[in-house]
């Protein structure tokens, strides 16, 4: 009988670890979407197609200048927890503004955007016991861990169908508290949730809503509010959870909603009581980046128009993607070996980084691209992109018929 760790170097085969492979990049601040990649004959400048950081905030000089500032006033690191010395004026500052930025009395920062998702629903979806959850069968990973370690009960309806709510929310007993759990942008397939509907089913059956708005959060919306925001609802979503580290450019994530839940998820969730907060200069960095998007839309104008042109000139490259509703613009391969052929020549012709997407990320069979344009991508860019990517296309014989089959193959929520 070999020992635990045994069991790994002895008893697993290659054939049954998945298969990740990382692309080392150094990105060169003062000349995104620019980096410097390791590659096998030595280092080699790429163009990066598939980083989170949306808006180049992460290389803003106002950003970069708190950032200093911070590190320079208080050091590399917070020295504790939010509860033992680890709270600085920064992180206070920050939630003010989130709580404002989304029009809620309070919010709270957490390390990282998972730790957010999985520590304050671990809580709220667990309170009272007998609370019923209802969640999109296609929520991230961190809201699924979320609600698995509340123990509530889980009802998954079918992604962004709005008919299907209605019938398990109809299905339930009218007594029991219920919370809606979902995303405005989603962040494989990049379409958007049918919200202003699935408000009206919360108001009817008197359920609280929480809203992760990660992947609009800076890009869509009066200031860069999110989803909710742009289409004026945001007032209908009790909770909004948001990220630091996509349009805001750094690191950690936060939720923001009224008073007394604030308040709760910060005396009782685990992930937020026993880890060391986030270093000033990272709070000041993302505070920084609130204030400058809520006043410019120039980075949204960018992203909107270099989106819009990708999405016409795949258009007319018969190259099919998930959606067209955002600036996620998933190629659909729909298999593992050709969507890991497509990066690597992606990679080898043309210097250009595109991750290749496979499971767990996405299910087996729905292997994708996921290509994000950037508002420091140039229309120059974007053209040459999509050229690089139609010739790959045909070279690999990825035919539409069977990338579009699998791009409407089922997703059920990893439990």
């Amino acid at each position: 009988m070999p020992t635990h760790l045994e069991h790994f170097t002895t008893e697993v085969t290659p054939a049954q670890t998945p298969s990740r492979t990382f692309l080392e990049i150094s990105r060169q601040a003062g000349n995104f979407p620019t980096a410097l990649a390791r590659v096998p004959e030595g280092s080699a400048e790429v163009s990066v197609w598939c980083s989170n950081d949306y808006l180049g905030m992460g290389q803003h000089p106002l950003v970069l200048a708190a950032v200093h500032d911070a590190v320079a006033k208080f050091g590399a690191g917070s020295g504790g927890s939010r509860n033992i010395g680890g709270t600085n004026h920064r992180h206070v500052e920050l939630e003010r503004e989130l709580a404002d930025w989304h029009g809620k009395d309070a919010a709270l920062l957490f390390t990282s955007g998972y730790t957010a998702n999985d520590g304050a629903l671990t809580v709220l979806a667990g309170t009272p016991d007998d609370t019923v959850v209802f969640s999109d069968e296609l929520n991230h990973a961190s809201i699924i861990d979320g609600l698995r370690h509340s123990g509530a009960t889980k009802r998954i309806f079918r992604h962004n169908e709005v008919e299907h709510l209605a019938q398990l929310l109809a299905d339930t007993d009218p007594e029991l508290p219920k919370l809606i759990v979902l995303e405005s942008v989603y962040s494989m397939s990049g379409d958007v949730a049918p919200l202003a509907e699935i408000a009206e089913l919360a108001r009817r059956h008197g359920a609280t809503t929480f809203l992760d708005e990660v992947h609009a959060i800076g890009m869509y919306g009066p200031e860069g509010a999110g989803i909710a925001a742009r289409e004026g609802i945001a007032d209908r979503f009790d909770i909004i959870m948001g990220t630091l580290a996509k349009g805001l450019g750094t690191v950690g994530g936060y939720i923001a909603g009224p008073n007394g839940l604030i308040d709760y998820v910060r005396a009782t969730s685990r992930a937020f009581v026993f880890t060391t907060s986030l270093p000033p200069a990272t709070a000041a960095g993302a505070l920084a980046a609130v204030r400058h998007l809520r006043g410019s839309e120039l980075e949204r104008q960018r992203l909107a128009e270099n989106a819009r042109l990708l999405h016409r000139l795949l258009d007319d490259a018969d190259i099919p993607y998930k959606s067209s509703d955002s600036h996620i613009v998933s190629a659909v391969v729909g298999d593992d070996t050709l969507c890991k052929q497509a990066s690597a020549l992606l990679l080898d012709r043309h210097r250009i980084y595109v991750q290749a997407i496979n499971a767990p990320s996405v299910r087996e069979g729905d292997e994708l691209l996921r290509i994000a344009p950037s508002a420091t991508h140039t229309p120059t860019d974007v053209k040459e992109f999509a050229e690089a990517l139609a010739g790959i296309w045909r070279d690999l014989g990825i035919t539409t018929a069977s990338a579009r089959r699998g791009s409407s193959s089922p997703v059920k929520e990893v439990v």
